[in-house]
């Protein structure tokens, strides 16, 4: 029998398995109905809106897991005085009724808050005594990240609610590298709590490894941030809670029904945030379930790869090649479709060697991993003073930003670029390690859909457009407005291959004192692209309700 949500004592009860969803999901979904004759892959890009049907939204049941690095490092400059303030404005910020823990991390993660461990229920005396617990935590150890993720998850699983409805949310800073575990060990711990709540990593100073928070937050679905001023964190673990209490739906999964011709190749999140999420694919009632982490009202979007043997597709005739269907979890752990169910519709044309561009918003998802990639690459080689390495991936990030309109990026790669004797941009000597980490973390944030400054519907200049490049060591395509690495293994394409410019070509005067393109200007842009199709709850890409042959063929 259904149950009714009610409050008690400020608190959110947990609602029944049929009580309606306090978010409005929608799909659309982006695609070329057309592939070449010898075409491999089938790609979509998927974005999904999110709206509140009730305002002010209803409040969801939520666990808060509050994670503190205390170890010996942050014995310096205040660090730990400093973090201690954030966490104790943290907790004030939490709203009553929410379930909260609180672990403090060296080489072990120990429970301060409940002291019996446990989940405590917020209200003004609980908020007392964790800020008491707090402020008397003083420095020592190691660090190992994976342990206080498994401690936390361990603290979620006491919660008094279901795991199903409940918003699971935990957040953490630390100042240093995971030095006292294995990357294998940190892995382990990640695989063992995906799917289990989401979590929010910030990099306190310049110690810090980007890499290991972008590999906790990509498995869990949370952000990344630098918090280079350590005054800034308290105001920035304010905002966190601020965000954490407008997740209304705790789980949202990507269902993706395949017909027997086609096989998944990958599914990643390329905004606001990238991701890769293919390693999270879940086996349930006959469909691939790509989990997607809590969600507040918002839009993001995901770029799904099929793959299928040319020979076994039909010619000229429309295939079914996968049923997308968005589903939220429930309070009875089922997982119900929560929009209208869309069908990726392609057909296989006859004529050999004639190449069909895919839609720009796939070109551009292909061009912002490309800048990614750049600014990653960049971070590692002045990381490791392989300058003529850095100041090439500089060129790259440089060019790519300017042609996608990223402002924000493009603004902070000024930042660490000045101009050469050559006119060239190069990485500024002597900046701070903090800032080579700000690249590298930085190079996931692409910004919510809607903020997308591209205008689609503009050609590009004269001899632009999306590039082509056939990887060397797998023959796998890849299509954007720079391609620089292989998008299926990674491989670095050579400067000029497959009709590119070498690398850095056109970003002279890109730097910190030089004016870079705001736009495609000379540079290649992205192109107006045929073939392709756009559709919003219909359930299906124009074409799919063809006269003929009765409308397209279901090949599983």
């Amino acid at each position: 029998m259904p149950q009714e949500s009610v409050r008690q004592d400020s608190q959110v009860v947990q609602v029944g398995a049929r009580t309606p969803l306090p978010l409005e999901f929608s799909v659309e979904l982006d695609a070329s109905s057309d592939l070449a004759f010898d075409e491999s892959r089938a790609d979509a890009l998927l974005t999904i809106r999110a709206r509140p049907t009730s305002d002010p939204p209803a409040e969801t049941a939520a666990a808060e897991v509050l994670i503190m690095d205390k170890s010996l490092s942050m014995a310096g400059s205040g660090k730990l005085n400093e973090a201690k303030r954030a966490m104790c404005a943290a907790v004030d910020a939490l709203r009553d009724g929410t379930y909260l823990g609180i672990v403090a991390g060296n080489h072990e993660a120990e429970v301060i808050y409940p002291p019996d461990g446990g989940l405590a229920r917020v209200d003004a005396a609980v908020r007392e005594a964790a800020r008491n617990r707090v402020l008397v935590q003083l420095p020592g150890g190691g660090t190992a990240i994976g342990k206080w993720l498994t401690r936390a998850d361990a603290l979620f699983a006491t919660a008094p609610v279901p795991a199903s409805g409940t918003v699971r949310h935990a957040v953490l800073y630390t100042d240093g590298k995971n030095e006292h575990e294995t990357s294998e060990q940190l892995d382990e711990a990640l695989a063992a709590c995906a799917d289990r709540f989401v979590c929010d990593v910030r990099g306190l100073g310049d110690d810090w490894q980007y890499d290991e928070l972008l590999r906790i937050t990509g498995a869990l679905h949370g952000t990344a941030r630098a918090v280079v001023e350590i005054s800034d964190l308290t105001g920035d673990f304010t905002r966190l809670m601020q965000q954490a209490r407008r997740i209304l739906v705790p789980r949202v999964y990507l269902g993706l029904g395949l017909s027997s011709l086609f096989r998944l190749g990958f599914v990643r999140q390329t905004r606001p945030v990238e991701a890769d999420l293919t390693g999270q694919r879940q086996e349930r009632d006959g469909e691939i379930h790509i989990p997607l982490g809590a969600w507040p009202p918002e839009d993001r979007q995901y770029h799904v790869s099929l793959r299928f043997d040319p020979d076994a597709l039909p010619v000229e005739e429309e295939v079914r090649a996968a049923r997308v269907t968005l589903r939220a979890e429930r309070a009875d752990a089922s997982r119900e479709p929560c929009a209208d169910t869309q069908a990726l519709i392609v057909r296989r044309r006859a004529t050999p060697d004639f190449r069909f561009n895919p839609p720009p918003s796939l070109t551009q998802a292909e061009s912002l991993r490309e800048l990614g990639m750049a600014m990653r690459a960049c971070a590692d080689a002045a990381q490791n003073e392989r300058w003529p390495e850095a100041d090439r991936e500089l060129a790259l990030a440089l060019e790519l930003a300017a042609i996608l309109g990223d402002t924000e990026r493009l603004a902070l790669l000024r930042k660490v670029s000045s101009i050469g004797p050559d006119g060239r941009p190069r990485v500024r000597q002597g900046m701070s390690r903090g800032y080579i980490q700000l690249i590298g973390l930085e190079s996931a944030r692409t910004g919510a859909p809607d903020s997308d400054p591209v205008d689609k519907t503009q050609l590009p200049p004269e001899g632009g457009g999306p590039v082509r490049r056939e990887c060397p060591r797998c023959h796998a395509v890849t299509t954007a407005a720079r391609p620089r690495h292989c998008e299926e293994c990674g491989y670095a394409f050579a400067d000029g291959a497959g009709g590119a410019g070498g690398q850095g070509a056109g970003a002279q005067g890109a730097g910190a004192e030089g004016s870079a393109p705001e736009g495609p200007g000379e540079s290649e842009g992205l192109s107006r692209a045929g073939g392709s199709g756009r559709a919003q709850g219909s359930g299906r890409t124009p074409g799919s309700d063809r006269a003929g042959d009765g409308g397209p063929v279901d090949a599983s």
